[in-house]
């Protein structure tokens, strides 16, 4: 008995020493910093270290001046920071040294922020990834900074529209009479939506592609969330058999196919951290089963229903010029419409495959009406339901109109008298303003406020 303890205990202990002394070799091995990448919301700056292996790390601010020191255990530093795009950002400059064994990174900050920060294990698309958001809607440490800061927000956002030109490349699309292919028709008219769209002040357009190039159906879906749009709009010509079909169109999304989406995103773990959310940034990766699905499942509702809503303003829009070729939005899986965060439709411009509806679409007139009427419906529904932290947003609050203009909306129980001291304007100014001769005035009428 003895003896068998004597044989079994340096058995058991050096196991365990070679155990541990592996646990030692695989804690201790060095990792590296391959890739830092860095992208801005109106909420936060994310910025996400790509790694050779696992890592531990902690985070720690300073104040006078802002500082923010990010230790990472037993890491290197080989990634280049110098093309990081500052600009804008709560971030001055960005230093590292070494503390210890560590890498220390010093974020030198032009103001506050509240930090989080996470670690992220390999998935299909990337390895070890640190994970580094700086929320910079805080207030101020500053008591002065706080008394004299202005009224208007220092820094609002223009809402985002992706505009994506079908086909491109060497995918024509469909050919119609006269040899018309659909990539030119739709990149045609994608860009004067965008000259549009840009020219409205608090509104901007990115084009998906802006030339005869072929992007892959996600990979367009994915442009459109690196640009932190708020919207995206697909713009084809349909095509069928029978010449004799016609007619425009407009899709959403259908309930098989954000369904079929919904699974492939929980179960596709790519697609948890560095996709979902858009300007909202949330991240589903370090969420349990459950709340992830519920999460995904309200931002893919919230985002339908805008769809369903602006494709209904677009609809109504073509009506008034076009045939259409259902009397309502239409919905199906189609692949570009899979964004669960991102409000997004699909317009046929008309069947490039008829002769009559071939020809209109190669002028340029008609290429004009068809874009305004998208972009028509993609403004009104922008300003009735602006997101946060834009200038449209900002605008609404103030009372202002798409010009700039401060309006009021009559109530029941106002009277003119009561909206002019209201306003700090003179009765005979609010009358003249809105060529109002006696006192009468409705419910529901806009007044425009002169500027006192």
């Amino acid at each position: 008995m003895t003896l068998l303890k004597r044989s079994f205990i340096p058995r058991f202990t050096l196991a365990a020493f070679l155990v541990s002394g592996l646990l030692l070799a695989q804690t201790s091995m060095a990792a590296d910093i391959q890739q830092v990448r860095m992208w801005l919301s109106p909420e936060k700056t994310r910025l996400v270290f790509d790694l050779s292996a696992g890592v531990t790390h902690k985070i720690f601010t300073l104040s006078n001046p802002e500082r923010l020191v990010l230790d990472i255990t037993g890491a290197q530093m080989k990634a280049s920071l110098s093309t990081l795009e500052l600009t804008n950002s709560p971030i001055s400059k960005i230093r590292t040294g070494e503390n210890g064994d560590d890498l220390r990174v010093v974020l030198d900050l032009n103001r506050a922020v509240k930090p989080r920060s996470f670690e992220l294990k390999p998935n299909e698309q990337y390895g070890d990834r640190l994970v580094l958001d700086l929320f910079t809607d805080v207030q101020s440490k500053t008591p002065v900074a706080q008394a004299t800061a202005p009224a208007v927000p220092a820094k609002l956002r223009d809402i985002v529209i992706a505009i994506d030109a079908g086909h491109g490349g060497d995918d024509p699309g469909a050919i119609g009479a006269g040899g018309v292919r659909e990539k030119d028709v739709v990149l045609e008219i994608a860009r004067e939506v965008k000259r549009l769209i840009d020219q409205e002040p608090g509104f901007s357009a990115e084009l998906i592609r802006d030339g005869d190039y072929y992007i892959s159906l996600r990979g367009r879906t994915k442009k459109a969330r690196n640009q932190s749009a708020d919207m995206f709009v697909s713009i084809h010509a349909d095509a069928f058999k029978d010449a004799r079909a016609k007619g425009a169109s407009v899709w959403v999304l259908s309930n098989r196919g954000a369904t079929s989406e919904m699974g492939r995103w929980l179960a596709s773990k790519e697609n948890s951290t560095d996709l979902i959310g858009g300007v909202g940034g949330v991240s589903l990766e370090d969420k349990d089963e459950v709340l992830a699905g519920v999460l995904l499942d309200m931002s893919m509702h919230a985002s339908r229903s805008d769809s369903k809503q602006i494709a209904n303003r677009i609809h109504a829009n073509i009506d008034t010029f076009a045939k259409m070729h259902k009397p309502h939005v239409e919905s199906a899986g189609f692949m570009v419409l899979k964004s669960p965060d991102i409000p997004s439709i699909l317009v046929e411009t008309g069947f490039i495959s008829n002769p009559e509806e071939a020809r209109l679409l190669k002028t340029s007139a008609y290429r004009k009406k068809m874009a305004k009427a998208i972009y028509s419906g993609i403004r009104t529904h922008f300003w009735n339901k602006p997101p946060a932290y834009t200038l449209i947003a900002h605008q609404k609050s103030e009372g202002l109109n798409a010009k700039g203009k401060r309006v009021y909306k009559v109530e029941s129980g106002d009277t003119l008298s009561v909206i002019a001291s209201r306003h700090g304007v003179s009765l005979n100014t609010l009358r003249k303003a809105n060529e109002i001769k006696g006192d009468k005035i409705r419910i529901g009428q806009v007044l425009q406020i002169p500027s006192t």
